[in-house]
């Protein structure tokens, strides 16, 4: 289930970052969609971590 609760991570925090980069340009958009996925998935497993699993 981790690892399918991480992949929704990377991709919705991908996409989240990317349209929020994507309206200074396209470098903006790649960085950002890197950033989004990386705090998604920091996000996920800190829940992990506080319940215990």
């Amino acid at each position: 289930m981790l690892k399918f609760c991480l992949f929704l991570a990377l991709n919705v925090g991908g996409a989240v970052g990317w349209w929020a980069g994507e309206f200074v340009g396209i470098w903006t958009a790649l960085f950002g969609s890197a950033l989004g996925s990386l705090a998604a998935v920091w996000f996920v497993w800190r829940y992990r971590e506080n319940l215990g699993g």
